[in-house]
């Protein structure tokens, strides 16, 4: 079963006269299409020969921006293999104290006081 490809032609806008890195629009801009939902997690990006094309900068820009979005952990792949939209790419704000309150852990905490009277929290 192939893919489902994402065309991404009309939705970029890159602005040479801007003091921004081309690559750094291309991040941003991307970025934000996947975290409002119109890229959906999953799916497959454009080679990068292809979006360099379209957008008509250099690959190496494009493969750049690949490497910026892969390093914040929103897609996933490798060069020669494609690129996809990581699973978890569209959560926003993950709260690490959240989730350990849902899972109750710690499970039990208890505490005692040292010498001098000093509370001592332990979790177990």
């Amino acid at each position: 079963m192939r893919a489902a490809k994402i065309q991404l032609r009309s939705q970029f806008s890159i602005d040479r006269g801007r003091d921004e890195p081309l690559a750094l629009q291309i991040v941003r801009q991307l970025q934000s299409a996947i975290e409002r939902g119109p890229v959906p997690p999953g799916i497959m990006l454009p080679s990068s020969r292809a979006f360099a094309r379209t957008l008509g900068v250099s690959r190496n820009t494009v493969l750049t921006a690949y490497d910026e979005l892969k390093a914040r952990g929103l897609i996933v792949g490798r060069r020669g293999a494609g690129m996809r939209v990581g699973p978890g790419a569209g959560m926003k704000g993950f709260d690490v104290r959240r989730v350990l309150r849902d899972a109750q852990y710690p499970s039990r905490t208890v505490v005692v006081h040292d010498p001098d009277r000093n509370p001592i929290s332990v979790a177990y």
